[in-house]
């Protein structure tokens, strides 16, 4: 039998109970739009940019190792077996270590202008951008790539792995102050 303090009525909301306030977003889609103008576009085009990034070393390290089986009559092509893991280790680091960034972005984000935030507002890190990686490949493979279609009814343009990981892609600064001065000279 429980034998502590007797609570007390309170005054307060929620009996004087602790309540976690919950953060809202740090992004809000009405109030700043010029923040998600256009980036499903621009993710599509950063994608394959960073497919280009990820698949030259890969493409450079087959070649070589085709040459150095020719070379070895045979014996260097047993290497063929390390370009798999290899290349799930180098797009984890390309993803970690660009997310990571103090830019918070891929190569092909940077090109496109786009940038990697926490839903409150933080910049990426490591860890979140080598999951982020490994969840958007897992969803994408499981579950078609029709999941991608997600971005199109959601304010904030978010992806469903963005959603299970808690980030959010925006314009970058730069972009975003652009757009916004083009709409206030136009309205």
């Amino acid at each position: 039998m429980y034998s502590g303090p007797t609570p007390r009525p309170s005054a307060e909301p929620n009996g004087g109970r602790y309540r976690s306030a919950v953060t809202p977003h740090a992004y809000d889609p009405v109030a700043q739009p010029e923040l998600f103008d256009g980036v499903l576009a621009r993710r599509v085009a950063a994608f394959v940019v960073d497919l280009i990034v990820i698949a030259v070393p890969l493409i450079a390290a087959a070649v070589f190792i085709f040459v150095f089986g020719l070379v070895t009559f045979g014996l260097g092509w047993m290497l063929f077996w390390l370009l798999s893991p290899a290349s799930v280790i180098w797009a984890l680091f390309y993803y970690g270590f660009t997310l990571g960034s103090p830019a918070s972005a891929t190569l092909g984000m940077r090109v496109m202008e786009i940038e990697m935030r926490t839903w409150y507002g933080a910049p990426a890190y490591f860890v979140l951008g080598a999951v982020h990686a490994v969840v958007y490949w897992i969803s994408v493979s499981v579950l078609t790539p029709l999941i991608l279609l997600v971005g199109l009814f959601d304010a904030r343009k978010r992806l469903l792995h963005d959603m299970l990981v808690g980030t959010v892609l925006i314009n970058s600064a730069g972009r975003a102050n652009s757009l916004r001065a083009s709409s206030r000279a136009r309205g």
